[in-house]
């Protein structure tokens, strides 16, 4: 099958390549990919190549696919698989597979034929087997592409753990209607944490979103807003911290009995110190956040772990099940993936996007696999539409929508952009 797709041939070595797919074989499944959100962490591997420790070292004679956070449908079943899936079928991926002996393989950094940067894919023997193609009933592509941006926030909710008094016994998991703090939580990933408080299972009683930047306050107020909080029973508060007051104000939320979880959502030394002096009683630090030094410290008090029984967790991922919970989530419209996405753009736009991700400012790049088309903002659309009516029709949907991606949106770029494959 001719496929195109994205591949790393070594270090800083990406390309848009133009290959033929193999037949599948009993244990496979044939898909397509509609769209791949991208992750820094597919930069990170596009300049180490090799050199990573998920990339392997015979690239330059086997490229592999880029993107792991992707969702299409399937075309073709193996006869293996026929009981489970049927073409059509619209699917997610988990791209942990932890396979024994193999535990840092994974889609999007390992493979040949499977990965989120392409039009077409063989979803491998190893996925199946590991029960790690999952099913996805939502309407929307991009909630399957973002599902493990979300798994990851599931997890760490999971992750976060309180002592039960006069016990030794650990519970899993953030105190259900108590207080919580998001530091740093205005960017994407603290408004889809922000979503996750209210919508899912596990909610706090009072949550705190802080930030020092009060354009993002007000842009994640307008979109998560106070009332719809109360309504699922949460007291929202989104408060700027600048300034010499920001701590005590911070504080008095509390009336200074500190926070029971606290989330910190930047590598920033004085923000995990000020998480450590805001925390209450049994109360769990969450260190939501990766450091790219790994000699990244900072201070905590060590009276307070001692006597207030403090103390500090993080994580890097959610497990399938995590995945699982984004995807019944996202396909009964509890949580709504388009408060992450910022840029959207076409197959050909991937390459420079992975390459100079980290200077490209805003939230979530989707990439929608089908298509050609650069990168752009969501907020561009509206200047663009005054010369391009493709651009105008776009800046409706998001209008419409407060200024969100949507399924309408989605729709119009996968019916209406030029197609990759006719570039």
């Amino acid at each position: 099958m001719d496929a195109m797709g994205v591949r790393l041939h070594g270090a800083n070595d990406l390309r848009l390549d133009r290959f033929d797919l193999p037949e599948i074989q009993s244990n496979e499944i044939l898909a397509d990919v509609k769209s791949n959100g991208i992750c820094m962490s597919s930069h990170k591997a596009t300049v180490q190549g090799s050199a990573h420790k998920r990339v392997p070292e015979d690239i330059a004679e086997h490229p592999i696919l880029m993107g792991h956070e992707f969702c299409g449908n399937i075309l073709k079943v193996g006869s293996a698989w026929e009981h489970e899936f049927k073409p059509g079928d619209k699917y997610g991926i988990q791209p942990a597979l932890n396979i024994p002996g193999r535990e840092h393989e994974a889609p999007g950094y390992s493979f040949r034929y499977i990965g989120g940067q392409a039009t077409a894919i063989v979803i491998p023997a190893e996925v199946m087997e590991r029960d790690c193609l999952l099913r996805y009933d939502g309407e929307a592509y991009f909630g399957g592409s973002l599902a493990e941006s979300f798994s990851c926030i599931i997890g760490a909710f999971k992750t976060s753990y309180h002592y039960a008094h006069g016990t030794y016994e650990h519970i899993n998991g953030i105190v259900e209607g108590g207080k919580m703090a998001l530091l740093a939580g205005a960017g994407p990933m603290g408004l889809a944490t922000i979503d996750y408080a209210i919508h899912g299972p596990m909610k706090p009683g009072t949550l705190v979103v802080t930030d020092i930047d009060q354009a993002r306050l007000d842009r994640a107020a307008s979109v998560l807003t106070v009332d719809d909080a109360g309504k699922q029973g949460v007291e929202l508060v989104y408060l700027n911290t600048g300034g010499d007051e920001g701590e005590a104000r911070l504080k008095s939320i509390t009336d200074d009995a500190g926070y029971d979880d606290v989330f910190v959502f930047a590598p920033v030394t004085p923000l995990i110190e000020q998480a450590s002096r805001i925390l209450g009683l049994n109360g769990c630090l969450n260190f939501f956040a990766g450091p790219s030094e790994i000699d990244f410290l900072a201070e905590i008090n060590f009276y307070d772990v001692h006597y207030m029984q403090h103390h500090v967790v993080g994580s890097s991922g959610g497990n399938t099940d995590d995945m699982r919970e984004a995807l019944q989530l996202m396909g009964e419209g509890r949580i709504n993936p388009a408060v992450m996405i910022t840029h959207i753009g076409g197959l050909d736009s991937a390459p420079e996007t992975i390459q100079k991700l980290p200077s490209v400012p805003g939230g979530r790049k989707l990439i929608y696999t089908q298509v050609s088309m650069p990168l752009i903002a969501l907020d561009d659309f509206p200047e663009l539409g005054k010369s391009d009516p493709f651009f105008a029709e776009l800046s409706r949907f998001t209008a419409a929508n407060n200024g969100l991606w949507s399924v309408e949106a989605e729709t119009y770029i996968l019916e209406n952009a030029k197609s990759i494959l006719q570039v």
